[in-house]
């Protein structure tokens, strides 16, 4: 891993030398303001935009909506937009690649900020500060979504530096668990509220694999797991941590966004190796490495007893989706519903959300069209357009009902959308807004074609339950998390996977020496970092 990151640091010297030439030349144009003529550039622009890939079949660089924000940019700007794909699951490996060969598109976008940080240090990241200083007469559709609150999260306080947008959240969501409901009712058994109770559900479920499945009871697996076991034990693990403690040990703690170093995550790690040993946990989970389908396969076929996941995920995809598939393999009882049923020490369902901020939007130093990739970032934040790529046509995509809500409908093809209301191109929102607070809670929760929206309303409502917003330290750079993203992420997942696994016997001995090894390996620096510059903040008021 170190080889890889001096050769590619070498490789941004040399970028980095090519890029400061372009920018003495780009510095010099940036003040033309006879480049537009009522909003169109007089000669044809080109920019190159990042855009997930995530396996559907659909190629994200050509289809419908693809076309649709094609033709819009041209139309409406004289901007030709080329879609450069990107693996979804392994997104910052590849745009570390992309960046490293000075081959990123114009308009990049990826969740993890350390890695625009460390390009940003060695000259590859455009600092927007000026250019939407300069440019905020052109970007009120921008502005109006996001607002200063998400375009300035990130600058740093001293230097005025920005190297990205955060976009944003509607609605901002997080992980809740879900259980079968027809398991609960086919057993006769309450909806879990605790912790003790949660674990009698799922011993039952182990214990009644025949009549639950029949011919199939040896594939029962009573709680789902995968190698991202932090995400997938986040309300459990969340559950631990005390009520009272402080927005500053969360923060200095909290760069890790599975909460491995939140007080008591161990003892949460530790209910889920006694379930392992159990045989309550998918045995094999091991196995499979993230975004890999055969896990979500298993939930489709009816096999999973209870999982932990994003609020809505058992009923995205419509027919292709966990729901969707539930229905039509195991019958239309079969179902998933979100509950509330681990506890903290307050007695409350604790989640822990940051501010509404998603993705980040940067600019790479070899972008030199600036204006032309604020204008698109302008002409997807705006209201019309991000409707339509949210919900697409009317009759096709969604049907509008009398009080003007929009339920989807399922649409494969060439129409088809690939992700939730299309958030691979809408990168600066994540979710749905429609103008109407009133109008898009109704459309919410129709949102999911062929899923009853009271499936959608009581997950909604149960994420909602006793959440705690950890508010941003406005600190500037954190040094020590340049480029230990991925590296961090990894070994996270590692010293998990091992911990859960482990014999009873062995699991303090396999957590601890994993947690060692996280920490020496920068975990700890960042740490300290965080720990001084938090100090040096205080001292400061």
């Amino acid at each position: 891993m170190k080889k890889a990151l001096v050769a590619m640091l070498c490789l941004l010297s040399v970028a980095t030398l090519l890029v400061a030439e372009g920018q003495s030349d780009k510095g010099k144009s940036t003040g033309k303001s006879a480049e537009l003529v009522n909003g169109r550039f007089t000669e044809t622009k080109t920019i190159t935009v990042e855009v997930y890939d995530r396996g559907t079949g659909t190629p994200p660089e050509d289809n419908f909506f693809a076309r649709f924000i094609k033709e819009g940019m041209l139309r409406d700007h004289n901007v030709n937009v080329v879609f450069k794909p990107v693996p979804r699951w392994t997104e910052v490996q590849a745009l570390n690649n992309l960046l490293a060969a000075g081959e990123a598109p114009n308009i990049c976008v990826t969740y993890d900020y350390p890695t625009i940080q460390t390009y940003a240090n060695m000259g590859g990241v455009l600092d927007l500060n000026p250019y939407l200083e300069q440019y905020k007469p052109y970007l009120k559709d921008l502005w109006n979504l996001l607002g200063d609150a998400n375009i300035y999260y990130d600058q740093d306080p001293k230097t005025k530096q920005l190297w990205a947008i955060e976009a944003i959240r509607k609605p901002n969501t997080r992980t809740i668990t879900f259980i079968r409901e027809d398991w609960l009712k086919k057993l006769n058994l309450p909806e879990p509220k605790t912790l003790a109770e949660f674990e009698k559900t799922i011993r039952a479920f182990r214990d009644n694999a025949e009549k639950l499945l029949g011919k199939d009871k040896d594939k029962m697996i009573p709680f789902f797991l995968t190698v991202d076991v932090g995400w997938y034990i986040m309300n459990l693990s969340d559950s631990f941590i005390p009520d009272k403690t402080s927005d500053e040990e969360l923060y200095i703690y909290g760069f890790d966004d599975r909460h491995l170093l939140w007080p008591k995550y161990k003892d949460a790690v530790r209910v889920v190796n006694k379930w392992y040993n159990e045989g309550l946990v998918w045995k094999d989970f091991a196995l499979y490495p993230v975004g890999d389908p055969a896990g979500d396969n298993l939930i489709k076929s009816g096999y999973v007893g209870a999982f932990i996941q994003n609020w809505d995920y058992p009923y995205r995809d419509g027919e292709k989706g966990i729901h969707g598939n539930l229905q039509k393999l195991v019958g239309p009882e079969a179902a998933f519903i979100a509950v509330d049923t681990f506890k903290n020490n307050a007695g409350k369902y604790r989640k822990y959300f940051s501010p509404a901020v998603d993705r980040k939007v940067f600019f790479p130093a070899t972008n030199k069209e600036p204006l032309a990739s604020l204008l698109y970032l302008n002409w997807i934040s705006k209201l019309e357009n991000r409707k339509f790529l949210a919900t697409g046509e009317p009759g096709v995509h969604h049907d509008v009902l009398p009080d003007g809500a929009v339920k989807m409908k399922p649409v494969e093809g060439d129409k088809r959308i690939n992700s939730l209301y299309n958030i691979d191109y809408t990168i600066t929102l994540n979710g749905l807004d429609l103008g109407d607070p009133v109008l898009k809670s109704r459309s919410l929760a129709l949102g999911y074609g062929g899923v009853d929206p009271r499936y959608i309303e009581r997950s909604y409502k149960t994420q909602s339950v006793d959440v705690r917003i950890v508010p941003p330290f406005k600190l500037g750079e954190i040094k020590a998390e340049q480029g230990m993203g991925p590296a961090l992420s990894e070994k996270r997942n590692t010293l998990l996977v091992k911990s859960v696994v482990a014999k009873p016997s062995d699991f303090d001995k396999v957590f601890d020496a994993g947690l060692k090894d996280y920490l020496s390996s920068g975990g700890q620096a960042i740490i300290d970092e965080r720990r001084a510059k938090l100090e040096e903040l205080k001292k400061a008021k």
